[in-house]
């Protein structure tokens, strides 16, 4: 039996149109999230001692970049390091901040 490796994969879909790999990662997608009874831990526990970019944490807040500054311009989300000039930011304190935000909303 002749398996095929991560790699094999990967310049495989390179080949593929832009189109057809668009519609296969829709169709990943939808098939990997099918369940929705996924809790947040199931999908993004893999992070819990990563950091993200200003960019990364604004997508994952479902914010723009202005909201996102201002929010940490009022001190709401702290970085928890820097890389140069870049600030990153704790999932942990990510994912807390999006839990008492959905609570406001209701």
């Amino acid at each position: 039996m002749n398996t095929m490796t991560a790699e094999d994969l990967l310049g495989r879909l390179k080949k593929l149109p832009s189109q057809e790999r668009a519609r296969f990662f829709a169709l990943v997608g939808q098939q990997a999230f099918r369940d929705e009874n996924l809790s947040h831990e199931d999908v993004f526990g893999h992070l819990t001692g990563d950091e993200f970019t200003a960019k990364e944490a604004a997508e994952y807040l479902e914010v723009s970049m202005p909201t996102f500054r201002r929010i940490v311009a009022s001190g709401k989300l702290v970085a928890s390091s820097e890389v140069g000039r870049s600030q990153l930011y704790a999932v942990p304190a990510l994912k807390t901040f999006k839990r008492q935000r959905q609570a406001v909303k209701g």
